[in-house]
């Protein structure tokens, strides 16, 4: 930068004093880096809620913005019969209030194949059809296989994958092969551990992505951003100015029509195993040497293996469970977890969990991570909350009687996708009064160009094969090793309904969890 003091006062007002228009700012998209080679897209459960909901409008409106190819093959595959016009048909519906001025075009990639999940000849006819359909489309055979699909199919179904030939990369007309497993990586570690066996009996590790939506938000993503490119927050990023960490994944909505999966899982394989396992990791790890999937994975795992194991007394200590009963959301009426329909009148699955963890590293040595989330709460937010410890100085003594607040830095993941910063300042006036003021940014400041949502970025680092944002086997096992203690407690202690703490829908949580972070 040429320092002189022309351009020195130039850039005073353009920066320091706020003075540049959206226009200074660059608004060019960043969708994708290179041109995306044409492709076929397989999703298994192309009928159930997933495809419509999320998959459909994700493809389609990579589509609108240009970051697909129009040479693009997409093919529903599900148990169900089904012609290609009414597969045509149901997308259209899922995609009802979006841009449809390139439906027409987008429509003629769709195509629907019955498949039988436990059938050889099933997927061999599919492996027929897929070289029929790609024929001018995709001339190198890249296959994405995407497993919307419950996870009792998903050893089924890589295992028929792999016998139809259609696993195998660079051969029997494949180009590139990924496959696509959606959470959960199994229900512990023996199980998580069997899957992974199974999907590498046919692809290798560099053709699986463990997809963790939570990774691809654009806010989840600026977390290492925030950190490691930007001088004035990593110094201070460690046990000698940090006082805890909070990370809050609340959620307004009950079980809805996914009773008899949560009634297994429960909130701590819902959200703590994945979810909130991703959160801590990229709060807490070292920087990378280098912004590439290998190293940024690496840095995570050392921090799953820092994690300090609960023994039976901290567990009690650093474990809260709740279930939520009826109440109210956004003013109406709404059941209890027990009322819900699937539900067992009786059951004592957790609803709401907060757990104090502890870092067993250099920098984070004695810091508490509170991890809270649970369903039915006030309303839907994630927010990961940096409590810095309060200023050590006694100039305040005496005028204040007791010491200045702490500074928080608050990462918004949802709905408000911002970072604020608390700091002190003196009210004007002959006292010394302190208030607390707040700097925030929006993500959305500046920037006027396309946003991804978190599918559409997870499909496009499939198809360019970026596993940056994905989970890598040795993190699912190592985060499973560490919560398999806890859940064995929770489903095993002799007095599991006496520790399961109610609260009604609407709130935020048990009235324990005021006092589980002091």
């Amino acid at each position: 930068m040429d320092f002189s003091r022309q351009n020195l006062e130039k850039y005073i007002d353009t920066v320091v004093q706020g003075k540049a228009s959206s226009a200074d700012f660059s608004t060019e998209a960043c969708l994708v880096e290179g041109p995306v080679e044409p492709f076929t897209i397989v999703i298994f459960g192309a009928t159930g809620d997933l495809t419509t909901r999320k998959l459909a409008p994700a493809l389609y409106n990579l589509y609108l913005t240009g970051a697909i190819p129009d040479s693009l093959v997409i093919v529903g595959a599900a148990r169900s019969r089904m012609s290609h016009t009414e597969f045509r048909d149901r997308i259209k519906t899922a995609l009802i209030g979006t841009d449809m001025s390139m439906w027409d075009r987008f429509a003629s990639s769709l195509y629907y194949q019955s498949v039988q999940f436990n059938s050889p000849d099933s997927f061999l006819a599919l492996s027929k059809e897929l070289q029929t359909l790609e024929k001018g489309l995709n001339p190198k055979g890249n296959k994405i296989f995407y497993l919307a699909i419950p996870p009792s199919f998903y050893a089924s179904v890589s295992e028929m994958l792999g016998k139809a030939g259609l696993s195998l990369e660079n051969q029997n007309g494949n180009g590139w092969v990924r496959i696509v497993v959606e959470k959960p990586f199994g229900r512990d570690l023996k199980t998580a551990t069997d899957l992974n066996e199974t999907l590498h009996r046919h692809f290798g590790e560099d053709q699986i992505f463990r997809i963790d939506h939570y990774l691809a938000k654009e806010t989840v993503q600026n977390v290492l951003m925030l950190r490691f490119a930007n001088a004035i927050f990593e110094p201070l990023w460690s046990r000698m100015f940090i006082d805890n960490v909070q990370i809050i994944a609340a959620e307004s909505l009950g079980v809805e029509n996914r009773a008899e999966y949560y009634e297994e899982a429960g909130v701590l394989r819902d959200m703590f195993q994945n979810h909130m396992m991703q959160l801590l990791a990229l709060t807490a790890m070292e920087p990378p040497s280098r912004l590439q999937p290998d190293f940024v994975q690496d840095e995570k795992s050392k921090v799953f293996r820092s994690l300090r194991p609960f023994s039976e007394w901290d567990l009690k200590e650093s474990l809260l469970l709740g279930q939520y009963s009826s109440g109210a959301v956004d003013g109406k009426n709404v059941p209890g977890y027990r009322e819900e329909p699937g539900v067992n009148p009786v059951s004592i699955t957790p609803t709401f969990a907060g757990i104090r963890i502890f870092i067993d590293n250099w920098r984070w040595h004695g810091v508490p991570f509170y991890l809270v989330s649970g369903k039915r709460l006030a309303k839907k937010m994630t927010e990961i909350i940096i409590c810095f410890k309060k200023a050590p100085h006694s100039m305040f003594r005496g005028i204040l009687g007791e010491m200045a607040s702490a500074n928080i830095l608050t990462l918004g993941i949802y709905p408000d996708e911002k970072i604020s910063l608390s700091f002190e300042t003196k009210n004007p006036g002959a006292r010394v009064c302190l208030r607390s003021v707040r700097m925030d940014f929006d993500y959305r400041q500046n920037y006027n160009g396309p946003v991804l949502d978190a599918y559409e970025k997870a499909i496009i680092d499939c198809i360019q094969g970026d596993h940056m944002l994905f989970w890598r086997q040795d993190g699912v096992e190592l985060c499973w090793s560490f919560l398999d203690p806890v859940l064995e407690d929770c489903e095993n202690c002799a007095d599991q309904g006496r520790r399961l703490h109610f609260y009604p829908a609407g709130s935020w949580g048990p009235e324990a969890a005021e006092s589980f972070k002091s």
